[in-house]
């Protein structure tokens, strides 16, 4: 057996391999406690390289022989060390026959081929494909994969592969046998296998150039009637992209595959795509709008990567965001244009900006900030993060923020011209954008090889007298520890001006940097791209002094600085013509509050809301005219981990408290309009997961959850009765939800006995099962204690990663008041679980280990209990993936 040793890969050291495949030939003799594969390679010798080694890398393998250009090579005539075999001193065409064994049965990593519930499946990207045989394993090597898989036919009646099915038969002692064969160059990440007992939704599906496809879902038996809407889903991925783009599938059969035990979200194998199963399976009975909306956006995400991903593909892993970021994008505008109400793409930016700034504004603010392109790893597992995907698909935007949409459409033609069939970087990518569109892009560049996220301030002065306005632009960013100075950003800033009655005005300026001519924005919106740290525009015929409405339908991920009176905010709030800073001005408004209030609570000060942010709120909540989906999002109050970003010493418990008090103001103060809401919102049946539909729910759940902040019994009830009679689990479980964390007795009982029922009813259904952990794990009634007692119940495991997420991760990246309790109970729950999982799934762990990544921020008490639980965990023998986590946020 071998395994690897830890070390630190640079992006500057990438050398050109030494070999490339030619042809792969797999053969799969598949058997649950011992798998053997047969890897026939032939290799060229690269041009580019002056080495004459093969370099072929493996993970957890037992080699049983090798022959090269058909001799049987000796053990002296290679050396195999720490995961590397090498043959040195090959002949120009090496013809290399590899065969190994390997143990399905064992593997809990759920990387290479494992086995969940019965069935084979792979999982390669990043570096899995290693723990399947010895392989040149980078995704700068491409090959045409021909794949044979064996197995018992009764075990095994199911046997997948990329490609094209081309032939399949019986064996001897009741064995069959498939053979593909994937007709496209593809990296090893790509590779993929399922074999097993499973069942599929399929559908002919006729391509824009009149060609028909194969279309098939495959799912265990007894998921089939959860598998229409991953297949409707589907369909519209390809015709979006025919329309959008220009980019047809090129393969005969397209094949989604549902897997409950996975440690991502789905993976774009060519041709064979590998599903969780929360993102594919779905029925009102089970499913909330959220998960449907989910579906939608990840199977389109997938699919988008036949092209962004796997056409085009990286050269090495720090170009990750090459197709991750542009990716993301893709599948974030599929899901806009998908909505298709008033606010609906409005609505899509706001869920897409509030999930970045939550999760990747702390990334870059704590131990684990890199950039979109990164200069170095220990564990490339580690930089699956919102950075690579949702920084990345921010800085896709901005291209065609700069460009429009034309512009970068022909950017994205001029990068398939180019590069398709290769692996190339971010630089190839912006290269193809500059020279599609004949613009110097140039310092655009720092995007990508810069960590932080930078901050613009604006100040603004008005002369009455000469009806002008001067806006001055500045921006920093923050050091880093690779990075002391940081080089100025271009940063495309969109703004507008409004009157004092919220009316749009004119934006005038002989200023060359300023076009006012923007897609997708309302009218009355400039674009200025700020290049230098600092620069100043004037503009003129401003008959009044204005209201900014600043960085547009957030133009750039930066950190905006502007300083402007709540009076200011309420008009933007009310009247603005961009609907996302509409919201923007609402979380501003709160924000601000609720740091007056956190800060009132750490010095025992008396909490008192201000009456322009309740009425802001009743303004809001009383116009029927706006999208209920965007009510819903703009009444929702920013969230603790967004306050602790603003706070320079992070106080979890003053946050919470200050949160919790103006929840319950605004519940008080506004509870005729809540009920009124609630009471008035009717949604046709049957249950229907359109956007029109989803969006009434959401803002009627809103009221519900409102109305629980109080300890009305009366109201309470309202709940009660909407669980007891929901015909779909959106409605059931934000009852649920509403009572579970109200917080008061009246409640608590409501809700034992809800969730009692909850479990008997969906015991079989296993992500309901997920849902009905993490509900109590988010509780802020629900400390460690409780933890563990729903950890010991018989549903739960730390093998399957979705039910690990529900609880562990729940608590404790989502339950501020009780992870960080001062008896330092919480962390204690947390490093237990992270050691016992590195054992396991070193993957998952090293994600629970980012809980406490900006713990140095902490108030002193927890601060040092944090380190002190930091350290033991440190002290323990651990993985590489997790190991690189902890020492990190040790080393701040």
């Amino acid at each position: 057996m071998t395994s690897r040793t830890q070390k630190t890969v640079y992006r500057k050291n990438y050398t050109p391999p030494s070999f490339l495949a030619n042809t792969v030939d797999l053969t799969f003799d598949l058997d649950p406690s011992q798998t053997r594969v047969t890897a026939k390679t032939e290799l060229i010798h690269n041009p580019q390289s002056k080495s004459t080694d093969i370099v072929l890398y493996g993970e957890d393998l037992e080699l049983v022989g090798i022959l090269l250009n058909g001799r049987k090579l000796a053990a002296g005539e290679y050396a195999l060390e720490n995961g590397l075999l090498r043959i040195t001193k090959a002949p120009e065409v090496t013809r290399l026959e590899i065969e190994t064994l390997i143990c399905p049965d064992k593997n809990t990593t759920l990387m290479g081929l494992y086995l969940s519930n019965g069935n084979f499946f792979t999982q390669c990207e990043a570096e899995g494909f290693r723990k399947i045989t010895y392989f040149p394993d980078r995704p700068d090597v491409m090959a045409k994969y021909t794949v044979t898989l064996k197995a018992n036919k009764k075990q095994f009646p199911v046997l997948l592969s990329n490609g094209n099915l081309v032939e399949e038969g019986a064996l001897p002692r009741g064995r069959h046998y498939a053979k593909w064969e994937d007709p496209f160059n593809k990296p090893s990440y790509l590779f993929a296998i399922v074999a097993g007992k499973l069942v599929c939704q399929e559908e002919t599906f006729t391509l824009a150039s009149g060609r028909k496809v194969l279309l098939q879902v495959w799912v265990e038996k007894g998921n089939l009637d959860k598998t229409a809407h991953a297949m409707e889903s589907l369909k519209h991925s390809i015709r979006w992209d025919e329309e959008r783009y220009g980019l047809e599938l090129d393969l005969d059969r397209f094949m989604i595959v549902a897997v409950g035990d996975f440690n991502m979200g789905a993976m774009e194998n060519k041709g064979l795509n590998i599903f969780n199963t929360r993102y594919v399976l779905a029925n009102p009975r089970i499913a909330t709008d959220v998960d449907y909306a989910n579906i939608e956006s990840v199977v389109g995400h997938e699919y988008f990567h036949n092209w962004t991903g796997n056409r085009v593909t990286c050269r090495d892993w720090f170009q990750l965001s090459l197709k991750e970021g542009l990716t993301v994008f893709r599948d974030q505008e599929f899901s806009a244009d998908r909505i298709g109400t008033k606010d609906g793409r409005a609505v899509k930016r706001i869920e897409d900006v509030r999930t970045l700034r939550q999760h990747q504004f702390p990334e870059d603010a704590g131990a684990m900030a890199h950039p979109v392109r990164p200069d170095s790893y220990e564990e490339i597992n580690n930089f699956y993060t919102v950075t690579i995907y949702e920084k990345g698909a921010e800085v896709v935007r901005m291209y065609q923020t700069l460009l429009g949409r034309e512009g970068f459409r022909k950017g994205m033609d001029l990068y398939f011209q180019r590069h398709d069939g290769q692996a190339v970087t971010c630089s190839d990518f912006l290269a193809a954008m500059a020279d599609a569109n004949k613009q110097d892009l140039t310092q655009f560049e720092n995007w990508y090889s810069q960590a932080g996220t930078p901050r613009v301030k604006l100040r603004t002065r008005y002369n009455k007298k000469a009806q002008s306005l001067s806006l001055t632009l500045s921006q920093s960013c923050p050091p880093t520890p690779e990075q002391a100075k940081k080089r100025p950003f271009l940063i495309p800033f969109a703004f507008g001006l409004l009157d004092a009655k919220g009316k749009s005005m004119v934006v005038n300026s002989h200023d060359v940097t300023v076009r006012k001519k923007l897609a997708d924005a309302p009218s009355g919106t400039a674009l200025v791209q700020l290049t230098r740290k600092s620069q100043t525009i004037t503009l003129t015929g401003v008959p009044e002094k204005p209201v900014i409405s600043a960085l547009r339908n957030f133009s750039a991920p930066v950190i905006l600085e502007y300083d402007q009176s709540d009076e200011e905010l309420a008009l933007l709030l009310s009247a603005d013509p961009d609907a996302f800073n509409r919201w923007d001005a609402g979380q501003r408004l709160a924000l601000r509050h609720l740091l007056r209030l956190t800060h009132a609570v750490q010095h025992k000060e008396a909490l008192e809301l201000p009456s322009t942010l309740v009425e802001a709120y009743r303004s809001v909540l009383a116009n029927d005219s706006l999208d209920p989906a965007f009510q819903a999002l703009a009444l929702t109050l920013p969230s603790e981990i967004m306050i602790a970003e603003e706070m320079k010493e992070i106080d979890p418990q003053a946050i919470v408290q200050a949160r919790h008090f103006m929840l319950q103001t605004l519940s008080h103060s506004l509870q005729d309009e809540w009920l009124k809401t609630y009471q008035t919102i009717r949604i046709p049946a049957p249950y229907s997961p359109e956007p029109d539909n989803a969006g009434k729910r959401s803002l009627r759940n809103l009221a519900l959850s409102y109305l629980m902040e109080g300890d009305d019994k009366k109201l309470m009830q309202l709940a009660v009765t909407q669980y007891d009679n929901a015909d779909n689990m959106t409605d059931r479980m934000a009852a649920l939800t509403a009572l579970t964390h109200a917080g008061n007795l009246t409640s608590k009982k409501m809700a034992e006995r809800c969730l009692r029922h909850f479990y008997r009813e969906f015991r079989l259904e296993a992500l309901v099962i997920d849902k009905w952990f993490a509900l109590q794990a988010t509780s802020p009634e629900n400390g460690a204690p409780e933890m563990r007692k729903l950890a010991d119940h018989p549903a739960f495991t730390l093998k399957n990663p979705n039910r690990a997420r529900s609880l562990v991760f729940g608590f404790c990246m989502n339950n501020m008041a009780q992870f960080h309790a001062t008896d330092g109970s919480g962390y204690d729950f947390w490093a237990e679980n992270i050691l016992e999982l590195d054992r396991i799934n070193p993957q998952i762990a090293a994600r629970l280990s980012r809980a406490l990544t900006q713990y140095n921020r902490f108030k002193p008490e927890l601060k040092k209990r944090a380190r002190k639980t930091l350290k033991h965990i440190a002290s323990r023998k651990l993985s590489r993936d997790t190991g690189e986590i902890i020492n990190k946020i040790l080393a701040t």
